[in-house]
């Protein structure tokens, strides 16, 4: 049932997720996913379909935000538009075809995916290191299959590909100011195929709640876009001014603070 207290929750919800995603580069799924499950297990939704709800839910948020992040990093000129141009073919494939392994999938063993997923990435993250710089003369076919694998990875824990995208941008000895505003930018292939597989595959699920469509719950998608549009242009702006430490630091910080938050909600 939709009431003030869930609104106020949305909301909230919605300018936490904005900021973060416009610092770091992320979609916000590491934080929507967990807490959207928290919320939906409140509110009765099914077990077997509860992470399929949240997954869908945050992707589709993920457009708006993937949208205003986009646009503050553009207008700082911090986007390299032929990185994302060639990401871009493998993503959407990826994105779109893994939201129909995922459909078929119980909510248990996504939920393990989710945590193993967010650990392995803070930690890589911490280590990463430099290698060579990414080049319109490396390999395109070496780069189709790597966003074709982010996109697949996205879509099963329904994140903006920025917990990917950044440190393999940053491997390639992109700078990561740059690496954060690029992988904002490609964020927004991933949360527009990624919506579509889950409104497709979640179409027959009509009975899972009320305001639904598909794997997608229109209060919150709608609450959370609202304020995080409004919130993650502060949120890239600030990732500007911030030492890159720092970056790293409170990047890493919040995938595993989702990933234990996922952990307990499983047991």
């Amino acid at each position: 049932m939709l009431t003030p207290e869930w609104i106020l929750s949305f909301l909230l919800l919605g300018t936490i997720v904005g900021f973060i995603a416009g610092l770091l580069g992320v979609g916000g799924g590491g934080i929507l996913v967990p807490i959207l499950t928290s919320i939906f297990l409140i509110q009765g939704v099914p077990n077997e379909k509860v992470i399929h709800l949240a997954l869908g839910t945050s992707m589709a948020c993920i457009i708006i935000t993937s949208i205003s992040s986009l646009w503050a990093h553009h207008k700082k000129g911090a986007i390299i538009w032929s990185v994302v141009r060639t990401m871009s073919y493998g993503i959407i494939a990826g994105t779109f075809l893994s939201t129909f392994v995922a459909s078929h999938l119980s909510s248990f063993y996504l939920a393990i995916f989710f945590t193993a997923f967010m650990t392995f990435v803070a930690i890589k993250m911490l280590k990463i290191k430099k290698n060579k710089q990414l080049k319109s003369s490396d390999n395109k076919g070496h780069i189709i299959v790597i966003s074709t694998s982010i996109g697949a990875i996205s879509a099963l824990v329904s994140i903006g590909g920025g917990s990917l995208t950044v440190p393999y941008l940053v491997s390639r000895n992109l700078d990561l100011k740059k690496a954060i505003a690029t992988s904002a930018a490609i964020g927004l292939p991933i949360s527009l195929a990624g919506t579509l597989g889950y409104l497709m595959n979640g179409w027959s699920e009509v009975t899972i709640t009320n305001y639904t469509i598909g794997f997608i719950y229109l209060p919150a998608f709608f609450l959370i876009s609202l304020m995080s549009f409004v919130t993650a242009p502060f949120g890239a702006k600030a990732s500007h001014y911030l030492p890159v430490n720092v970056l790293k630091r409170l990047f890493a910080l919040l995938l595993i603070m989702m990933s234990l938050k996922m952990l307990i909600s499983i047991m």
